[in-house]
């Protein structure tokens, strides 16, 4: 008897499983869509990046075919053969507008 007057008066924590289980979870997606949202803003900058290569490396070979041969690559695929540009077809779509022989011909580079 003793005991349950004592345990009345008793304020000490409980054990609660289910508040437990709720901030575990919580702090699990907390942390998970933290991790997936890094890893796509770093796929973001790798494939701004590789746009920006591949722009370059464009218009280096375009440079590189008019000071060899004295006319721009009427052609992509003479571009990209002469001057072994290599790319993901399936990422980046190439329009190669040529105007005349002498004239710089337009390179848009654009993601699918």
């Amino acid at each position: 008897m003793w005991r349950k007057e004592r345990e009345r008066f008793y304020h000490g924590k409980r054990q609660r499983p289910l508040r437990n289980f709720c901030l575990s979870l919580l702090l699990f997606v907390c942390i998970c869509s933290a991790f997936f949202s890094g890893f796509e803003r770093l796929s973001d900058t790798a494939r701004r990046r590789q746009k920006e290569s591949l722009e370059n490396a464009l218009w280096r070979g375009v440079t590189q075919y008019y000071a060899l041969e004295g006319h721009y690559p009427e052609t992509l695929d003479d571009l990209t053969e002469n001057c072994g540009i290599q790319y993901d077809k399936k990422q980046f779509f190439i329009d190669y507008q040529i105007a005349g022989a002498n004239i710089l011909p337009d390179i848009t580079v654009i993601e699918r």
